[in-house]
């Protein structure tokens, strides 16, 4: 990789790095963020849910936008949209007597922002590099997004030591000047823009569903599952760890990193692997899914730290198993006309998987923890089912 291209391509980097703090770095202050804005679980779940919900419902406009107009034009004044709306909910709460509501109104700009930039930036390392140097490239730009999944806990709890809402600031901190760097620095090469219309869009998207659809509900329902999972799990941790084990700040973020860690690593291994076996991407869903279900139904029995701390690594694990292999199957399942459709609509659904975990935990855990945990349990079971009854297993190429 030259090094003019090796400068570019680390900018479009960081634009995954930044996305993935989007949730994952304020977890860690949800109990800080309680007190201060005296809030209850469910509404502090919100905080998670008013960015992730206009994320996913924007991510198939901006792979439509991006077609037709050009990736850059949309990737940096999203970029620039999701510093500001951290601006505003930052300010809310260093200004405002009550600032819950304007708080919730920053996270909707930040996740207009961030609907589809990641899709967006792997369309425009696609368009960059070409044969095996793409490859190689996307792989990176994946693994950056694994990095930004550890790093996020960790760096929330610790910035979050200067006081609860530094976090907010942090956002426009870090992402302004990769905008500007994806601006002025990253070529965008010339390629034919899309000319279909967005009806002629949605025409396309209904007809890859009749042709493919239980194979691709089962494999979208499956990554919305584990994600739900996921991050409603750890948003109940974060508070559970300061309550009842008294751990706070650096350490928990260490503590809250170890499922992300542990999804990051299992989700680069399995893929590696499944790249050359994917005959065993089924089975992998079913692995990870199962696994979950009885990760769940264990983790209430558990009072010892240690084995508390050994169910969210395992957890972490079987989630890192489900996600590569739905990538597989869902890329896999439809032709390259088609493919951007299908996998805008896949980042959909996984934001709709993360919006409603931390809400719906925070009202679950209140007919306690049993029956927070084994409702949980229950879903992923159900994912494990649909992946048995209508995944269609990809066959091995020679």
């Amino acid at each position: 990789m030259k090094k003019a291209t090796a400068l570019q391509f680390a900018l479009l980097c960081g634009v995954p790095f930044v996305m993935v703090l989007g949730n994952s770095m304020l977890i860690p202050v949800f109990p800080q963020m309680k007190q201060a804005m005296a809030l209850t679980q469910f509404q502090v779940g919100l905080i998670i849910t008013f960015f992730s919900l206009p994320a996913g419902i924007l991510i198939p406009f901006a792979g439509y936008l991006s077609d037709r107009f050009g990736r850059k034009v949309i990737i940096v004044p999203a970029l620039f949209l999701y510093g500001l709306g951290g601006l505003v909910s930052g300010f809310a709460a260093l200004l405002l007597e009550r600032p819950f509501p304007v708080v919730l109104a920053g996270r909707v700009l930040q996740g207009m922002g961030a609907g589809g930039t990641y899709q967006l930036a792997m369309a425009l390392t696609g368009d960059i590099f070409q044969s095996k140097e793409r490859t190689k490239a996307l792989g990176m730009l994946e693994a950056s997004n694994g990095l930004g999944k550890v790093v996020s806990p960790i760096l929330g709890a610790l910035v979050a030591t200067i006081v609860w809402f530094a976090p907010f600031f942090l956002y426009s901190i870090v992402t302004y000047p990769i905008a500007l760097g994806v601006w002025f620095l990253v070529k965008e090469p010339k390629h034919e823009k899309a000319t279909e219309s967005l009806k002629q869009y949605w025409q396309k998207l209904c007809g890859v569903f009749r042709e493919k659809g239980k194979t691709l509900v089962a494999s979208y329902f499956s990554g919305m599952v584990v994600l739900f999972t996921l991050f409603g799990v750890m948003s109940w941790v974060s508070d559970f760890l300061e309550s009842e084990y008294r751990i706070f700040a650096i350490k928990k973020g260490l503590v809250l990193a170890i499922p992300v860690g542990a999804m990051a690593l299992t989700s680069y291994l399995s893929g590696l692997w499944l790249s050359k076996q994917p005959q065993w991407s089924k089975a992998a869903i079913i692995f990870g899914t199962v696994g979950a279900t009885i990760v769940l139904i264990l983790t209430p029995l558990f009072a010892n730290i240690y084995l508390f701390l050994l169910m969210l690594l395992l957890l972490g694990i079987c989630i890192g198993s489900v996600l590569p292999p739905v990538n597989a199957i869902i890329t896999g399942a439809t032709k390259s006309d088609q493919r951007g459709l299908v996998t805008c609509l896949y980042g959909t659904v996984r934001f709709f998987g993360v919006a409603i975990g931390p809400p719906t935990f925070g009202l679950a855990i209140s007919y306690g923890r049993w029956a927070m945990f084994i409702g949980a349990a229950v879903i992923t079971a159900a994912a494990a089912v649909a992946a048995v009854l209508f995944i269609t297993t990809p066959q091995k190429k020679e």
